[in-house]
């Protein structure tokens, strides 16, 4: 559900930009009466919806070629995040919790589960950031030959 959601977010975010930028030219040019609208091609739209980025431009810098070795390094640092974070929620989360649900709950036991689960949590976290935030999305941008890469800026 949160996964819908999020890109359910990111799809209106590229609406919104879409036609923020279009918008004013097709009523400037209307309203000049000019007999020529810049309207977008299909072709542009698709580019922008899968590219990384939320601000919407008729051309992007573009790469020459697509380096291969670089998208497989991506999506594989992509699983091994995952394995990784995996490993972390089995050997340091579930524990505290199995332990708890078989005996009786006290306030004390909730406290020590939950404090001991926030590392493992921060961790996690931080691993699903750095594989879908960097490694994801520059794999992407990089089959996309997408050059503008200031993720981070």
């Amino acid at each position: 559900a949160a996964l819908l959601l999020a890109l359910q977010v990111r799809l209106v975010m590229k609406a919104h930009s879409f036609i923020r930028e279009n918008v004013p030219r097709v009523l400037s040019s209307v309203k000049h009466k000019s007999g020529t609208a810049h309207i977008p091609r299909i072709s542009q739209y698709l580019y922008f919806l899968f590219a990384p980025t939320l601000i919407y431009r008729d051309n992007y810098p573009r790469n020459p070629t697509v380096r291969w070795g670089y998208v497989a390094t991506k999506f594989a640092q992509v699983l091994g995040s995952l394995f990784y974070a995996y490993y972390i929620f089995v050997r340091l989360c579930i524990p505290q919790f199995r332990n708890s649900s078989q005996e009786t709950f006290n306030l004390r036991g909730l406290v020590l589960c939950i404090f001991n689960s926030i590392l493992p949590g921060v961790l996690i976290l931080f691993l699903v950031f750095f594989a879908f935030l960097h490694c994801w999305l520059n794999a992407f941008a990089e089959m996309l030959r997408f050059a503008d890469r200031m993720f981070y800026k």
